[in-house]
């Protein structure tokens, strides 16, 4: 996963798209700098020279276009939230979230058969970033003791021999000589995701009263066939009408058929 670039040329307006494109993950950052410009009252004919590179002494009408679209872009994906099953979990498409503006809200899967087991998982160990040590559930610190990179992540290993030694509560810890505890060095986006999923615990519900029903439906339609068409063009076109399908079918349930061709023809 590569960083956005820090100064991206601009598009004379910026996207409309409903959903987050490769140009809003481009322009992150002159997102970014337009909504601090913003927050600071800033001229829009400075931020326009500076930031998107416009002169609105020479393209008076360029400049104001690509500020006003830009800028309504930014504050749009500042907005923007991502909710996801576990199923979606994934430490770098996170960090691409975080750093295009997106908030993420999804549960960490459990990896670890610790819990099954009956033993202390990994968030029973509470991560102390002014020591750069994790406590574990008897009260002992953990120091870092190297660092490694796997699948191209940059991970962190923290373990104490001598407490794990002496510990009453090992047995429910683990069944090694001592518990290992890994940290990526991106885990404070991981543990601000989580973070949010506490303080809303209705919003994994909130998803699957919202998506579950329009997927199930949609696939149950489709039945065992599922797309009939070839190439990517033609199945978008056909999941276009299969959504159309879908809309329509809700909006006559919730409002009746006579409401929705008397609103239809009204158009």
């Amino acid at each position: 996963m590569q960083n956005p670039p820090l100064d991206p040329d601009v598009n004379d307006a910026a996207p409309t798209d409903s959903i987050l494109t490769p140009y809003d993950q481009e322009h992150a950052v002159t997102y970014m700098r337009l909504l601090d410009a913003d927050a600071e009252d800033a001229d829009w004919r400075e931020v326009a020279k500076v930031v998107l590179h416009i002169d609105s002494e020479h393209e008076p009408e360029r400049a104001r276009r690509a500020y006003e679209t830009h800028l309504a872009r930014a504050k749009w994906v500042d907005k923007l939230e991502a909710v996801a099953d576990r199923g979606y979990f994934d430490g770098e498409e996170i960090l691409a979230c975080k750093e295009a503006g997106v908030a993420v809200t999804l549960p960490k899967p459990m990896t670890s058969n610790a819990k099954a087991e009956g033993r202390f998982g990994k968030q029973d160990f509470a991560y102390l970033p002014d020591e750069d040590v994790y406590r574990c559930p008897s009260g002992q610190l953990l120091p870092y003791h190297y660092t490694n990179i796997e699948h191209g992540m940059t991970l962190r290993r923290y373990w104490s021999t001598a407490a794990c030694r002496g510990c009453a509560i090992k047995s429910q810890c683990t069944p090694s000589k001592e518990r290992r505890i890994t940290r990526w060095e991106h885990e404070h986006v991981v543990e601000e995701v989580q973070r949010r999923l506490d303080s809303d615990p209705d919003a994994m519900r909130t998803r699957r009263e919202t998506v579950e029903h329009p997927f199930g439906t949609i696939k149950a339609r489709m039945g065992a066939t599922h797309f009939l068409m070839k190439r990517l063009r033609n199945v978008a076109a056909e999941m276009a009408l299969h959504v159309l399908a879908y809309n329509l079918t809700r909006v006559m349930n919730i409002v009746g058929k006579p409401s929705l061709i008397a609103a239809i023809r009204a158009a």
